[in-house]
Order: structure tokens, then sequence, then C-alpha cells
């Protein structure tokens, strides 16, 4: 399991919702879904949710596109099972105005007439009461014997330049209703939000501008007093060269790779030779390599500023299928992440 900068392993064990945000294009969906499936292992039920409406969940999982309703869609390695959940804003705020008003059929008449769609525009701050509120309401629920019904609940929630304000409800919501049932609605979901059951992980890549995001989302986090989780660095290619390799590339050694490619039988090392010959693409090939190393260490010492523990995915060159996915639950499983 990875440690802070203070030597203290991160304990996931009490974290019920787990919130994956990240900059567009680091796979956050991919690594909520991965983290989903890890979370269910050994007889576990997890929730997973999708509250930007572009049905990721079902592609990576290969299925239908998810209602508004819970669905099972895998099992998870020793009997666990995976239940997934797309949020639509308006039908959620129908299950709130049921909820809390009994509109009932009149709540389905103001969906006809446009009402709803016209309350969640002029008022995004209850558009995101609204989905936090089912993760919140999905993390506490329980069953008849007293029992949680979900073990834990991930969300794959916005990209980290609009996560603290989408999960800052409470603020949001402050100059809507200061009191009555959104007012206390907000409450509540803050109340889990800054609770010790969640954590807010970050989904990045080795390079400039999502660490950044990372770096600035991190910050952002903490000032609105929301828990940040850990990192996940996604899409990790693997350093194929050591750092003696490197410093051969950095000082152009012609001559040591031709007489590597002559040794390994292909052809000789003498100038014009046929080994000679391969050795410039060669080189261009490990110099690129070379640098890309070099630029990833300086991301990965960024990161490993914020003190978070860190966790990190390989990059699946034939894409992420369905047993990918599972090749990347194993990977969080082995790292302590789930």
């Amino acid at each position: 399991m990875e440690e802070d900068r203070n030597g203290h392993a991160p304990d996931w064990e009490g974290v019920r919702l787990h919130v994956v945000s990240g900059k567009g294009g680091t796979g956050k969906t991919t690594a909520a879904a991965a983290l989903a499936l890890g979370l269910a292992a050994e007889g576990r039920r997890t929730l997973l949710i999708e509250v930007e409406g572009r049905q990721g969940i079902a592609q990576l999982f290969e299925q239908e596109a998810l209602p508004y309703e819970e669905r099972r869609i895998a099992a998870a390695p020793g009997g666990g099972e995976v239940f997934a959940l797309a949020i639509d804003p308006e039908l959620a705020l129908l299950d709130y105005l049921e909820m809390f008003y009994k509109l009932g059929r009149a709540g389905k008449a103001l969906k006809k007439l446009g009402a709803i769609d016209f309350a969640t525009t002029i008022a995004p701050g209850l558009r995101d009461v609204l989905l936090t509120g089912k993760a919140c309401e999905a993390v506490r629920r329980k069953d008849k014997s007293g029992r949680r019904i979900y073990d834990a609940v991930v969300m794959d929630a916005p990209p980290t330049g609009r996560i603290t304000r989408f999960l800052n409800v409470n603020t949001e919501v402050a100059g809507l209703a200061r009191f009555g049932p959104i007012h206390n609605q907000a409450q509540a979901v803050m109340r889990v939000l800054r609770s010790p059951e969640t954590a807010v992980h970050l989904v990045t890549l080795l390079e400039e501008m999502p660490v950044q995001e990372t770096v600035d989302g991190f910050t952002e986090l903490r000032a609105a007093g929301l828990p940040v989780g850990g990192v996940v660095v996604n899409m990790v290619r693997p350093g194929i060269l050591d750092d003696s390799a490197v410093r051969a590339v950095e000082n152009g050694s012609r001559q040591a790779v031709a007489k590597a490619l002559s040794g390994a039988g292909l052809g000789g090392a003498s100038r014009g030779a046929a080994a000679e010959r391969l050795v410039t693409p060669l080189l261009e090939q490990a110099r690129e390599h070379a640098e890309r190393l070099v630029l990833e260490r300086q991301e990965r010492a960024e990161l490993a500023e914020l003190g978070l523990p860190t966790y990190e995915l390989e990059l699946l060159g034939e894409g992420v299928d369905l047993g990918g996915l599972y090749r990347l639950a194993g990977a969080l499983r082995d790292q302590g992440m789930a």
C-alpha cells in the first residue's frame, strides 16, 4: 500500500463514497469503473454512479444505455457485485418533489411543461444537490436488518476544473434557499461529503497539463474543506531503458549500439553495414523515450509534493475492454486502493 509523505498508509476501510475526478482525457471513467470493480471483490456490493449523461460506464461494461435505476452490471472476483446508475437530473428532481412535496402527478405535469428543465437551468446549484444527494442517499441506505445496502459507492464525477463547485453544494444553494427542504437537503449532503466516509480521488496522466490541473484541484478541494483521497496515475507506459541506457543515448553512442545490433545477428557493425544503418532511427526513438522518462520523473516529483497516496494504472495498448477493466481493478487491489 502506498504511503503519504508522513509515512502513513491510507485506510480506505471506512470510506464508503469514492468520488473520482480528473482532467478530461485522463480516463477518469475507466479509473472509477476499475475502482468499483476492485472494491466489489470478496463478496462485497458496490454502486457505480454516472452524473454527466455520457453513458461511459455502459460502454466500458459492454452494456446497453443505463436507465435511471440501479442495475447489476458485473460480477467481481470472490462473488461480489457491481451495480450502476446513470442519474438523470430531471428524474432526480421528480423524486425530490415527490419525497418532500408529495406532488406525484403534478410533478410529472411540471416535467411536460418544461418547468423542471427550467428550474435546473436557472439554479445549477439545485442540479448538483440532486446529483450528489442521490449518491449520498445510496451511501446511507440500509436494508430491513440495518445493514448498508452497498459496501461502497463510486461516483464518476465531473472534471477537476468543476469538481469543487460540484461538491460544495452548500455554498451553491446558499443564495437559492436559506431554509426549507432544499437547504436541509444541501446540509445533509455536505455532512456526508465532508465526513471520513468520503474521499475525492484525482486521476491524472504524467503530462504537464493534467498534473497541473490535479495540483489545482487538490488545492481547491482542501480550501473548501473537502476530503482528498489519492492520486491515480493512469495510462503509465513501461520504462524500456534503464539509467545507463539513457545516458548512452544522451551521449549518442552509435558504435555501442551498432555492436549490440550486430551481436544480435542484425548484420555488420562497420560504417554502412546493415546493423550500423539501423542506428540512426533507433537512436532517435531512444532519445524521444529518454526525454519522456525525464519529463515523467519531473511530473511524478510534482505529484509527490502533494503528499497523497499514489496508485498507477498501466497503459493498455489494445484499449480498455472488459478484460482490461478486470486487469486494472486487480492492479488497484494489489496496490491497496481497493
